[in-house]
């Protein structure tokens, strides 16, 4: 069972055991099922006793210490592990989770793809006040779904240091999914700077963590742009490398809470089928993931079963949840890899049939750059003048500059709001679900893009939606400034308003050159794929640069509904919406 301090206070704790000597004993207190070695849970119905579970479970929120890497620092925990315990659930039961806040300050928790009760979903200032210091709040809903989901907090930072931890709902009938072993994958990004430090030097300067722009040396090794590209680029104000806000120079890449030199492992049987449940809980980095020499079938995203397809490699965006099942055929370790999409860094964790094997770890590859496509001027099919060749550098009524003038074009999006947070707008975002994400678009195996995911079943509403909404993702990149339309919610921004039981089609259009994953709460929505009734359900999309999404959402949850950027620095500085759901008539 995981060791546990729900009532006592850590800093005198912390001061008995020795000052730093004890904070780093504590730091590295892990549930059992993040501990390395874990055989891996039993898929139900056996009993899980190693997990939080039943219709009433008990969370205590308190400060603590984590260390990785041999660095230290402070960390937001529950029931005094980081990650927090694994909460597994039954579809159809009742459950009551009672949260204590042990904090000097407020806290929260929301249950990330939960279909829940506004009242209970978590969000300070929207669906309730939050959890003072000393109190204890009480969540009670019926669990009305099955899958892999999350939980994290809605306050402030806290999720950055330590505040998350993963959610199991077993289906009330039989599992489509076949396996005889699962492991729980958390993903998550670390830091020993304080979140709130490393977002004062963002806004300072927007690229102050990349340490991965292009330099004279890679110009002259043919690694980089050339001399022209990069003038134009800069007559610009664009930075092809800027790809991720904070970066492996700061961040340490974590499965479970280890870090590669602490080479989390879970066990496996040669020939039996594992299913790998993956969260990534980071809160600023998406990842690629990739398990080299072992092909894996995605059966499940977001919480949602798919028609299961193989691959070989595939994004995970903050705040996305996938299921996969592998099967390793050799008594033998294999490498699971999560890269940092900006190369940056990355974690290495394996699976192995016995404790005491290290899979090996791969060189980082050569760290991506961003084209064209990515700020919205797809390029095909396009007149490119002269030769082919498009000069940025030649005025604004000449080849592609003159595209490159509408980008701050008020009549490209009317409903934007220009001002200085606005740097950009794409003169021709592209429907990019097919596409391969960012840093994966030459390599050479199978990379799983949206277009490749499919429900198991038909969606039993198949209306057609009666009315769009087109929603920008707005930014000045320079000044570290996210918004949607143009507007922070700290701006006063209208909610976005549903009305219930409507259906309707929501494009989302990203005008920055960082992807975006993209949260709305209390509801699934039907990606629009091209798969028609069996397009895949999803909480969460992330949306390529100068790409756009479009999901059809039937508004069935009644109340106010948090909706934004789950990168978590982009939505605490403005990139996030209330989205208000009525009957008919009903005032907003």
């Amino acid at each position: 069972m995981a060791f546990t301090l729900p009532d006592v206070d850590r800093r005198t704790l912390v001061r008995n055991l020795g000052g730093l000597g004890g904070a780093l004993a504590l730091s590295r207190v892990f549930p059992a099922w993040a501990r390395s070695g874990t055989a891996g849970l039993t898929p139900a119905p056996a009993p899980a006793p190693e997990v939080l579970s039943g219709e009433a479970i008990a969370l205590t929120v308190a400060e603590g210490h984590f260390s990785t890497g041999g660095r230290s620092a402070h960390a937001v925990m529950i029931n005094g592990t980081l990650p927090a315990p694994l909460i597994r659930l039954k579809e159809g039961q009742n459950v009551r989770l009672s949260v204590t806040n042990r904090l000097r300050e407020d806290t929260s928790i929301h249950w990330h793809g939960l279909i829940v009760p506004f009242q209970m979903d978590g969000v300070p200032g929207i669906s309730f006040p939050g959890i003072r210091p000393g109190e204890t709040f009480t969540y009670e809903f019926p669990i009305r779904q099955s899958g892999t989901y999350w939980y994290h907090s809605h306050s402030g930072m806290q999720e950055a240091v330590g505040h998350y931890g993963p959610i199991v709902i077993d289906p009330a009938g039989t599992d489509p999914v076949e396996a005889t072993r699962e492991h729980v994958l958390i993903l998550s990004d670390w830091s020993p700077v304080h979140p709130h430090v490393l977002l004062k030097r963002l806004k300072q300067m927007g690229g102050y963590f990349n340490m991965q722009k292009q330099t004279l040396a890679g110009l002259l090794a043919g690694k980089d742009q050339n001399a022209k590209e990069r003038m134009e680029w800069g007559a610009m104000r664009m930075d092809p490398t800027d790809i991720s806000d904070i970066t492996g120079s700061t961040y340490s890449f974590l499965v479970n809470g280890h870090g590669t030199a602490e080479n989390w492992t879970g066990l496996f049987t040669p020939g039996e089928r594992v299913r790998l449940r993956i969260i990534n809980a980071a809160a600023m980095t998406n990842f690629n993931l990739r398990l080299p020499g072992l092909p894996m079938t995605v059966v499940q995203c977001d919480g949602q079963h798919v028609q299961p397809v193989e691959t070989d490699e595939f994004q995970i965006g903050i705040a996305e949840t996938y299921d996969v099942v592998v099967q390793p055929g050799e008594a033998k370790p294999y490498a699971l890899i999560a890269e940092a999409i900006d190369r940056s860094g990355l974690v290495r964790a394996t699976l192995a049939p016995r404790m005491g094997l290290a899979a090996e770890v791969p060189p980082l590859r050569a760290r991506p750059l961003l084209g064209m496509k990515d700020m919205g001027m797809d390029m095909s099919g396009m007149d490119m003048g002269q030769g082919g060749v498009i000069d940025l550098s030649q005025p604004a009524n000449e080849g592609m500059a003159g595209h490159s003038m509408k980008m701050r074009d008020r009549s490209v999006a009317p409903q934007v709001k220009m001002g200085p947070g606005v740097a950009t707008l794409s003169p021709m975002p592209a429907d990019r679900t097919a596409d391969r994400p960012t840093g994966l678009e030459t390599v050479d195996h199978r990379v799983l893009t949206y277009a490749d995911l499919k429900s198991l079943t038909p969606h039993a509403d198949r209306r057609p939606p009666t009315r769009t909404l087109d929603i920008h993702l707005t930014a000045n990149m320079e000044r570290y400034m996210w918004s949607f339309d143009g507007v922070k919610l700290s701006d006063g921004a209208d909610p976005i308003p549903f009305r219930h039981g409507e259906r309707v089609r929501v494009n989302l259009i990203n005008d920055t050159m960082m992807p975006h994953p993209i949260h709305l709460h209390g509801h699934f929505f039907e990606l629009v794929t091209g798969a028609g009734d069996h397009n895949p359900l999803k909480h969460t999309v992330n949306v390529l640069p100068g790409g756009k999404v479009s999901f059809d959402l039937t508004a069935d949850a009644l109340g106010d509904w948090a909706f934004h950027c789950h990168m978590l620095m982009h939505m605490h500085t403005g990139m996030m919406r209330v989205v208000t759901v009525r009957y008919a008539g009903d005032a907003a």
